[in-house]
């Protein structure tokens, strides 16, 4: 952090962005041995859990509390019990129960109490979970357990199959009580807590595994960046040996993204801040003046920052005075003028930082949260990992306690939360395109209701030639394998990477594909398929696999899937089976060879060696197109009904 330039360097700990990492991948993590071995209690004897919703069932009120307690501090909830579960309840329950959840049987609950409080918490249907809790008292700890788990076992055989956890606190009986438990897959703990934090793990196991399958907002189809207008700048700069960029460079860089900044004038004197002020203050009400310097970090912390001048005179004495105090202070300094800049009064607007850091193992982190000249003492920040869609955009803002107030509370309305995810996802494309980019800052970015904008910005940068930085640990999107083809008809189709949000073309694509292609496609008749299968087909590592698909634009601007394909890679990445699907009304028109040629000049930039695939006798098409393109084409020993196809891709028949 001592070393770090920027806001964004100081607060990139480590372990924040090992958090990201874990979090992006769907891995539950732990933080000490206890929490080990809870969570590997769970997971090894429960599938999944449908929420945090918990039903608590006790005969001890106190250690009931203590449940409650620890899930709302693990931010579960305890569920409210639907009427006809309190009706069954009061009919069997004496009237001293508890009336609500956690259900309090009383302490001298016996197997009959039991059986009937957890046979009506696992049929409700409010409740995720149900978490069971016997403390020592009257009756025998080890008939209240076989209770229990005999009617587990009968909810569960009449298909109320969800999860149900043991808290069994009478010590000399756990050695009969947990050889039941562990028959009937009920996982066991000795305390309250451990038992609600084995619960909660796998809540946010499924919530994180399920989060991985959500297919995001699509990508604005205007959504497009001067990439060449940035180069220009990094490149300027590095051939006058300068690793920081100016504050006007720096938004230079931000408008080439889109993202929009406060318009700013340089001044190497008073008289030309005097002149630059002149001509913005035809358009606005007051001035704001920073000093200019190539080696001054933060600006405000040594006076240089002036808001809310009226005139230009008072603009050309502030500079006069600004730069004379701040070389007086630090000799050292590079002063090469100030920066001249409206004051953007939005007073109901949330001061926010964005930012991108470089980790050494995880390649480029985005940053978001909280800013203003405070940003380090306030600490309300979260990371992750590049590339970012719209949804993981989305999620890392959820994740700051600013987040409360950007969606609007009280009389204050939201802010565009849209466009700020939107924001982050330009910034993330910035960061994957650009590897000379080491740190940025935007700080503040002001946000309300009426939009965003940019006041400051900084940028450090390196040479990626000479000093490479390490890439990121999820392979963006591949923009440069975007084509536009022309068909034997003349249409133009782009052809370009799938992505994530391309699940919304698929059912109309599968509507145009006749049975018989998709048998010979998928080898088996199908009708449906699932957000999990078409999330599989869209959400894909591009590290990994690849998949291009064709579109053309329709008359009402929404484009249409024409075509798809794809091929999945061995391990070591040597190998790959192939794949191709297209519309059943646009054979002959030269799409699939178009996709073909595309996907297999891909594969030979990887460096792949061979694609191959299984094609079935009758799909004549299929083989006399992979002749064409070079494949070898064989029968397949074992089955009469498939010829194997194989191309090496070191040839040169293409």
């Amino acid at each position: 952090a001592k070393a770090a330039a920027s806001h964004t360097g100081a607060l990139a700990g480590s372990d924040d962005v090992y958090d990201a990492a874990l979090r992006r991948a769907g891995i539950l993590r732990v933080l000490d041995l206890d929490e080990l071995f809870d969570a590997a209690e769970m997971l090894a004897r429960v599938k999944s859990v449908g929420g945090s919703r918990l039903a608590i069932v006790t005969n001890g009120g106190g250690v009931g509390v203590m449940a409650a307690d620890t899930l709302i501090d693990l931010r579960g909830s305890l569920a409210a019990l639907e009427p006809k579960t309190l009706d069954a309840l009061n009919k069997g329950l004496p009237a001293t129960w508890s009336h609500g959840n956690p259900v309090d049987l009383i302490g001298d609950a016996g197997p009959d109490r039991y059986a009937l409080a957890v046979d009506a918490a696992m049929r409700d249907a409010s409740t995720d979970a149900v978490l069971v809790m016997n403390c020592p008292a009257l009756v025998s700890s080890v008939e209240v357990a076989q209770a229990t788990v005999n009617a587990v076992a009968a909810a569960r055989a009449q298909g109320f199959k969800k999860p149900v956890v043991a808290n069994w606190l009478a010590r000399s009986a756990s050695g009969q009580v947990r050889p039941l438990f562990r028959a009937a897959k009920i996982p066991d703990f000795e305390t309250p807590g451990a038992a609600v934090r084995g619960i909660m793990q796998l809540a946010r196991y499924g919530r994180a595994q399920a989060e991985l399958m959500q297919t995001p907002p699509a990508w604005p189809s205007d959504m497009h960046f001067d990439t060449e207008t940035v180069d220009i700048s990094i490149g300027r700069a590095l051939k006058e040996s300068r690793n920081l960029m100016s504050e006007p460079e720096a938004k230079a860089v931000l408008a080439a993204y889109g993202i929009p900044t406060v318009p700013t004038r340089v001044a190497t004197t008073p008289e030309a801040a005097r002149q630059a002020a002149t001509e913005l203050l035809r358009d606005h009400a007051s001035i704001v003046v920073k000093i200019l310097s190539a080696n001054l970090s933060h600006k405000s912390d040594i006076g240089g920052v002036r808001l809310d001048l009226r005139s230009a005179e008072e603009v050309e004495n502030v500079t006069r005075q600004m730069l004379a105090d701040i070389k007086a202070k630090r000799p050292d300094a590079v002063l090469d003028g100030v920066t001249v800049q409206p004051m953007v009064a939005r007073p109901d607007a949330y001061e926010l930082i964005l930012g991108i850091t470089v980790d050494p193992t995880f390649g480029p982190v985005i940053l978001f949260g909280a800013g203003g000249t405070g940003v380090e003492v306030i600490g309300d920040t979260a990371m992750a990992l590049t590339p970012l869609d719209l949804k993981i955009a989305t999620d890392l803002i959820q994740s700051t306690r600013i987040y409360k107030l950007l969606k609007g509370f009280r009389d204050k309305p939201p802010v565009d939360l849209g466009g700020l995810a939107l924001c982050l996802v330009k910034l993330s494309a910035l960061a994957t395109q650009h590897p000379a980019i080491r740190e940025l800052d935007i700080n503040p970015l002001l946000v309300d209701d009426k939009g965003m904008i940019a006041l400051d910005a900084r940028i450090r940068i390196e040479d990626a030639a000479k000093h490479p930085a390490p890439p990121p640990a999820i392979r963006p999107y591949p923009t440069r394998w975007e084509t536009t083809q022309r068909l034997r008809h003349g249409e133009a189709v782009l052809i370009r990477p799938i992505r994530p949000d391309d699940e919304r073309h698929y059912a109309a694509f599968m509507a145009k594909i006749t049975p018989d292609d998709m048998r010979l496609r998928m080898f088996m008749p199908m009708h449906e398929f699932s957000h999990e299968f078409l999330a599989r087909l869209t959400q894909i590592d591009y590290g990994r696999e690849m998949a291009f698909i064709a579109l053309r634009d329709t008359p009402s601007g929404a484009p249409e899937m024409l075509g798809v394909a794809r091929f999945f890679a061995d391990p070591d990445y040597q190998r790959a089976e192939y794949a191709i699907l297209v519309r059943s009304d646009l054979k002959g028109l030269g799409l699939g060879w178009a996709l073909m040629r595309h996907l297999i000049d891909y594969a030979r930039s990887e460096g792949l060696r061979e694609l191959r695939g299984d094609v079935m006798h009758e799909n004549t098409t299929m083989i006399h197109m992979c002749s064409e393109l070079g494949f070898t084409v064989e029968p397949v020993a074992d089955d009469a009904t498939l010829y194997s196809v194989v191309l090496d891709l070191n040839s040169k028949t293409l």
